[in-house]
């Protein structure tokens, strides 16, 4: 009989607890102005076009200033901190062969918090004797500090590579 009693109260209870998602990232938030999803993108236009022109001036303006920031590439480890990120990106640019094409893919944009999905194409136009590229996807997480968005995570994943076997 107790079990019988407790059926009702749990279906109540499933229901009352599963109509929010339990998530600060919520797709078509209407509580996100139109003005902060367009300096959201506009900030992750900004930080895909300072890498394709090697810009660490404009790259740092992009980052948080609160020193934040994770680089994850593929065969390494985490590249901690805004100071780490602009050290790898200031000995990568060095070598001014390469090419960077960008897409953003989608977004979901929170109140603080957003994600923008990209594929990046990364050329070089010799490796060990042959044209090269590695096609990635590349999500950024963007963290808003005082109205204005900032780059805090990069994390790299490798789809196709011109090395690839077959």
């Amino acid at each position: 009989m107790k079990k019988l009693l407790l059926l009702p109260f749990a279906v109540v209870m499933f229901f009352a607890c599963g109509n929010e998602p339990a998530t600060e990232l919520q797709k078509d938030n209407p509580s996100i102005s139109a003005a902060s999803e367009q300096a959201f993108v506009a900030t992750l236009e900004k930080h895909l076009k300072a890498v394709s022109e090697r810009d660490l001036t404009s790259l740092r303006a992009t980052m948080s200033p609160e020193g934040k920031m994770q680089l994850i590439l593929p065969g390494t480890e985490i590249i901690e901190t805004v100071d780490g990120f602009l050290d790898y990106h200031r000995e990568w640019f060095q070598d001014t062969t390469w090419t960077f094409e960008t897409k953003i893919l989608n977004t979901e944009i929170g109140e603080q918090v957003g994600i923008g999905i990209t594929e990046i194409v990364y050329r070089e136009p010799e490796r060990n004797g042959e044209p090269y590229f590695n096609r990635m996807i590349v999500s950024y997480a963007l963290e808003r500090i005082n109205g204005n968005w900032y780059i805090i995570k990069d994390h790299a994943s490798s789809v196709e590579k011109s090395t690839d076997p077959g």
